[in-house]
């Protein structure tokens, strides 16, 4: 651990950053440990952006507690920025450059020797080194950035929003790039608008919104403490709806067909589909269903999960 270095490659207290009468970010509390993936979350206009500059060294707080490293982001720019990798959204680069020329310019720049073809196999993308920036897909770009990310041999990555924009096959080929960089012991800080991304690349979450973190934890923790439970759903008419909920006392919502009935005991289910039986309405298919972060999100954010499952402003 070098000099003044704290336990955890972040540690926030009480950070606090206003424009104005805007609280972008007001007042928030958290640690990212050594070796985890932490999920940043939360609609646009949350505080994550901010929050993330302030954390890189490139806007300055108002007040609270921000060490990086063990640094202060602000007061020791450089010192930070030689021991972080950074991957923007939507990464781009000089067209005519491959992605083993890149990572060599990058060393370049920070003046240090580096194995491209070591960094290119970390990233997988061993089998394009050597085409050109141009010619790549989304994801393969996206991939290059992640090598440049790791150049100077980083302590902590952050990528923000690192799938945006790909198709259903390049976002888990960039998947598999983050589990194999967390099993190497890389700490990363991950902020996405695709929940089951979070979800599933995650140790720990913290949702924002206006400012505040609303809720912090494990994906699970978070969903047993703020979702509603295990629920039966069963297809089926409104008035079916009516009768489960009258002759039961069970707690019966309905949308678009659909009706959803809150389980809290064992025997909940047998009576929901007892009375459906009674009801002698007709009724289809039937599942049961736990919250996931998706559905959590939508009770605690200024947001909604549109149907590529990427949370939006209301």
């Amino acid at each position: 651990m070098r000099t003044g270095e704290s336990v955890n490659p972040i540690e926030i207290k009480e950070l606090r950053k206003y424009y104005g009468d805007v609280k972008a970010v007001d007042g928030i509390t958290f640690t990212v440990n050594t070796g985890e993936v932490f999920a940043l979350l939360g609609p646009n206009g949350a505080g994550k952006t901010t929050t993330i500059e302030i954390l890189e060294g490139l806007r300055k707080k108002d007040s609270g507690e921000v060490q990086v490293l063990g640094l202060d982001p602000w007061e020791d720019g450089p010192d930070v920025h030689l021991r972080i990798g950074v991957i923007p959204q939507e990464f781009n680069f000089f067209e005519k450059t491959s992605p083993r020329e890149a990572i060599h310019l990058y060393a370049r720049l920070f003046d240090v020797e580096v194995d491209a073809d070591e960094i290119l196999r970390e990233v997988l993308l061993e089998d394009k080194a050597d085409t050109l920036f141009d010619s790549l897909s989304g994801g393969q770009k996206q991939k290059t950035g992640l090598a440049l990310s790791l150049v100077n041999s980083p302590d902590l990555l952050f990528l923000d929003e690192p799938t945006t924009g790909l198709d259903p096959n390049a976002r888990r080929a960039i998947w598999e790039v983050i589990r194999g960089l967390k099993a190497k012991g890389r700490t990363i800080v991950l902020t996405t608008h695709y929940l089951d991304e979070a979800q599933q690349l995650s140790d720990r979450v913290a949702i924002m919104d206006h400012g505040k973190i609303v809720a912090q934890g494990t994906s699970d923790e978070i969903i047993r403490q703020h979702g509603s439970g295990e629920r039966l759903e069963i297809n089926g008419s409104e008035a079916l709806a009516d009768h489960i909920r009258s002759s039961t006392g069970l707690t019966v919502n309905y949308e678009g067909g659909v009706i959803s009935i809150s389980m809290h005991q064992r025997d909940d289910v047998l009576t929901a589909l007892e009375a459906a039986r009674r009801s002698e309405m007709e009724w289809g298919d039937i599942r049961t269903r736990r919250d996931s972060l998706d559905d959590v999100f939508v009770r605690l954010v200024s947001g909604i999960v549109d149907e590529s499952g990427e949370l939006q402003v209301r």
